[in-house]
């Protein structure tokens, strides 16, 4: 499949063009993959599609088009934490071929992707920016064109697209140079020279300026007769590095035009910082004809000091021909500039430490610098204009292009599993592939098999070739050097989060600190590219780096365990505040205000908390690994997510068997019952129920006897069992009001009735949901009022009392939309499409299904939304 955006948005698959919707759904399409594969925050996403129009629903309607793509063309659009993902090879889009074909300096392939304007047809204020961006990047190709044609002496041929770049660009002073040069060139001084003029009159009327330094002497050589270049100043880059691969994008970002002539490049060690400005320098040098400045400024090193700016200016101005150097920084800044000034020049300063360091090597006017450092020098960026772009590591396409650029076709494909597999340890980070690369062509005789197998093993281990610039750890621990003492032991700190990634709050409890100190050790931390924030307010390390800090001795003690368990507990308080939870400490608990902020902090935490209950349940800390994951089953309710639930109380069982508490034990094993006849494993939800009631019945605990009543009920029920369910239920309401736990009475009230209902004794089952409704009103329970709400509805809808069906309905589905229960929104939005479609109400009843069905989808409950999907197609 491609996807064309320069031009109208089209995708076509085996050369057909597929429908994708309209502009809104075209918009989300490409605000997906302009991004590489890379997680868009749901936030980023509306504000690209829509800016400040955004509908009132936009979110749903996002979800809504998402699923028609992911239908349409067969998409993987992933959605986690950090947003939708839509993962696209680049060699399918033809942006990033145009990309590609400029790096490789093809520019006749590159603007012959165009079609007419990038991204016709959608409207956004990002996409009017980003339009207006590639625009640029084409005019910068063409620009590139013209100086390759002009150096093969075809200026004849370029004239006639040169004057008509140039009246589309009256500004653009480079195109004023080649029209110019095309111009002396083919004999026409008088129109060159007369062309400088206007080009004069119009900068000074229009933006009160004079020609840039290198139009006036593409001027001043046309008026001596000859336009050779200068003589060549000094050239000291690097060699490229020769196995270069991918950094579409970064390159992209040091291609873009403008008026910025710093770039801090930075990243952590061994992303590739210095690689990428080598590349980019090399395929430049047409552009610098006065020389190309660098120095290795040693902000790292482990065998030597931050090389002094003092220093470094005294070989720049002898490179640059200078015989007399004065004594002092400032003197030797001062005439730096002076002798730089007017020069296209290219300054490359690599492996800075500090701001401090580089400013005083920063050219005053014309010449480019490219800086390089661990840090992200942020001074630079604030006080100098810099523009900073930060490494991520290579997507895996790329990086298996690496091992096939170093390693060779063959024997990369001779093993294809297996170069994913080192592709996968090695994360994408270039040093690691490097040094396995590098161990791999010294060993040419040996498979990948044995690299892949050491990587697994001991991926650290693994990433050692045997000096000290070629060993990932030592590599890592100068980054970590140079940090402060608090933020060292940060560093090793969250080594012991075992998670991808932490949010704020977890992190200052793991290190003890309020969250406004946290936010500042961090903040050093991301500073020197050891923990990225990759969404605001969550921290991550990449998986190597996580892995050397995990190394590193740090005691956690109890401290993130302790946090997720009283946290999780004000959570699920917040959502059933009559459910009896145990107290648990922390002194860096949240609380919550609302049901949507608890519903918020359970979907950013999901995935802490399922591993930290794990780590708990392995350090013994039973009290919390219980209390995690009985805090989890409302959250786990609400957003369908069954199978996650199993896993909670499986962990949870164990650690109220080490308890030896009966009760925390017959809890864990109904709710276990429920989730497994759910999940289509009737025998062992059965076995489950059973040892629930006979553990609760050996306690005399009504509630929890109780309990397993109800657990049973439902089961009986999944099954169609209606008498046994009926049975059960009226059990269950027995040992609750002999327990007085009236919220309990509620809820069986409601069951007893529903059940009723589904035996056809309406009356009977109106009486009981009635009461039910009565007390949930007077407790305030919002989730016990709006099943009942369902249950009445469904009555009514047997009653043939349509209106007062609808009616019920559409108050329920407003509570559980106030309580962000979307599992339960979606079953009482299909229950609402039957009663419109018995009422012969075709287009209301298919809004509705079709409603669940997206919720069904997005919740992963494919029996139901396979069933759903079978009612709409008839």
């Amino acid at each position: 499949m491609e996807f064309g955006l320069l031009g109208a948005v089209e995708v076509r698959d085996r050369g057909e063009v597929v429908e994708i919707g309209h502009v809104r759904q075209r918009s989300v399409l490409v605000a997906l993959l302009l991004e590489e594969g890379r997680p868009v925050p749901v936030d980023r996403l509306l504000d690209r599609v829509w800016g400040e129009r955004a509908p009132l629903r936009a979110r749903e309607t996002l979800y809504g088009y998402v699923s028609k793509l992911r239908k349409l063309l067969d998409l993987d659009i992933e959605r986690s934490p950090a947003g939708y993902r839509l993962a696209v090879d680049p060699s399918r889009v033809d942006l990033f071929r145009f990309r590609a074909f400029v790096r490789d300096r093809d520019f006749d392939a590159a603007l012959g992707l165009w079609r007419g304007q990038a991204l016709d047809g959608l409207e956004s204020p990002w996409f009017d920016a980003l339009r207006e961006s590639l625009h640029a990047e084409r005019l910068a190709a063409e620009l590139d064109r013209n100086d390759v044609a002009l150096a093969d002496g075809r200026h004849a041929a370029l004239l006639p697209s040169l004057r008509q770049l140039a009246d589309a660009h009256p500004h653009d002073e480079r195109l004023a140079a080649q029209l110019m040069l095309a111009l002396h060139r083919s004999g026409n001084d008088a129109e060159a020279l007369r062309h400088y003029e206007i080009m004069r009159r119009r900068l000074a009327d229009e933006l009160g300026a004079d020609p840039s330094r290198p139009l006036q002497d593409v001027h001043q050589r046309i008026l001596c007769g000859s336009v050779e270049e200068r003589p060549a100043g000094p050239r000291q880059l690097p060699a490229p590095h020769p196995w270069f691969t991918g950094r579409t994008g970064e390159l992209a970002a040091l291609d873009s035009p403008g008026t910025v002539v710093i770039t801090a490049i930075g990243g952590t060690g061994g992303i590739g910082k210095t690689a990428l400005a080598l590349h980019w320098a090399h395929r430049h040098l047409d552009e610098f004809p006065d020389g190309q400045l660098y120095v290795n400024l040693r902000g790292f090193d482990p065998s030597a000091d931050p090389t002094p700016p003092e220093t470094v200016l005294r070989e720049f101005l002898e490179a640059l021909g200078e015989e007399s150097i004065p004594a002092g920084l400032d003197a030797r800044a001062a005439r730096y500039r002076s002798v730089v000034a007017g020069r296209r020049l290219l300054v490359v300063l690599d492996n800075a430490r500090s701001t401090e360091q580089v400013v005083p090597l920063l050219p005053g006017s014309d010449a480019t610098v490219l800086v390089t450092s661990r840090l992200k020098l942020a001074g630079l960026v604030a006080a100098h204009g810099a523009r900073s772009v930060s490494l991520d590591v290579l997507h895996p396409a790329d990086a298996r292009d690496f091992l096939v650029a170093r390693l060779g076709a063959g024997r990369v494909a001779a093993e294809p599993a297996v170069v994913a597999d080192l592709v996968n340890w090695c994360g994408g980070l270039p040093l690691a592939l490097s040094i396995v690369a590098a161990r791999a062509a010294m060993e040419p005789d040996f498979p990948l098999a044995a690299f892949a197998a050491e990587l697994r093993e001991q991926p650290l281990d693994a990433l050692d070739a045997g000096e000290i610039g070629t060993n990932l750890r030592a590599v890592f621990s100068w980054s970590v050097a140079a940090l402060s003492d608090q933020a060292a032991r940060a560093f090793g700190l969250l080594g012991t989060a075992g998670t991808a990634d932490v949010g704020l709050a977890a992190a200052a409890a793991l290190l003890d600190l309020p969250v406004t100190r946290a936010r500042m050790v961090l903040r050093e931390l991301e500073n020197a590219h050891l923990v990225q924030q990759h969404v605001p307010g969550r921290y991550r390390m990449h998986d190597l780096v996580g892995l050397y800090a995990a190394d590193l001795p740090a005691d956690p003690g109890s401290r993130l365990a302790d946090f997720y368990a009283a946290t999780a507990r004000a959570a699920a308080l917040t959502l059933e505040p009559h459910k009896p939870l145990p107290e648990h400490e922390s002194g860096h608990a949240l609380g919550f205000e609302s049901n949507a902020a608890a519903m918020a902090w359970f979907d950013a935490e999901h995935v802490c908390l399922m591993a930290e209950q794990r780590q708990a349940l392995g350090r013994k800390d039973f009290d919390a690994a219980w209390l995690i994951g009985r805090a989890l089953n409302n959250y786990h309710l609400r957003r369908g997510r069954t199978s996650d639930d199993i896993d909670a109380w499986l962990t949870a069982l164990r650690a109220a068997e080490e308890l030896g508490d009966p009760i925390k034990q017959s809890t864990a094993h109904r709710c276990l019952g429920a989730d497994y006849i759910e999940m289509g494993q009737t025998s062992l939800g059965h076995s489950h129920f059973e040892r629930g009631l006979e553990l609760a019945a050996g306690t005399g605990d009504h509630e929890a006897h109780g309990g397993a009543h109800r657990a049973i009920a439902w089961a009986a029920e999944f099954v169609g069992d209606l008498d046994k369910a009926l049975e059960h239920s009226l059990a269950a309401l027995e040992e609750f009001r002999v327990a007085g736990t009236e919220i309990r009475v509620a809820e069986s009230l409601n069951e007893v009735g529903w059940r009723y209902a589904c035996l056809g004794r309406y009356a009977e089952a109106r009486t009981f949901c009635e009461e039910a409704m009565l007390l949930n009103d007077e407790l305030g329970h919002a989730e016990g009022c709006a099943a009942t709400l369902d249950s009445l509805a469904h009555i009514a809808h047997h009653d043939g009392r349509h209106a007062d069906a609808v009616a019920h309905y559409g108050e329920a589905l407003a509570l559980y939309r106030e309580l962000d229960n979307s599992a339960e929104q979606a079953v009482v939005l299909e229950h609402l499409g039957d009663v419109h479609a018995a009422a012969g109400e075709t287009a209301q009843a298919r809004e509705q299904w079709g409603r669940a069905l997206e919720l069904y989808r997005e919740q992963g409950r494919d029996t139901q939304a396979a069933a759903l999907e079978a009612r709409l197609g008839a």
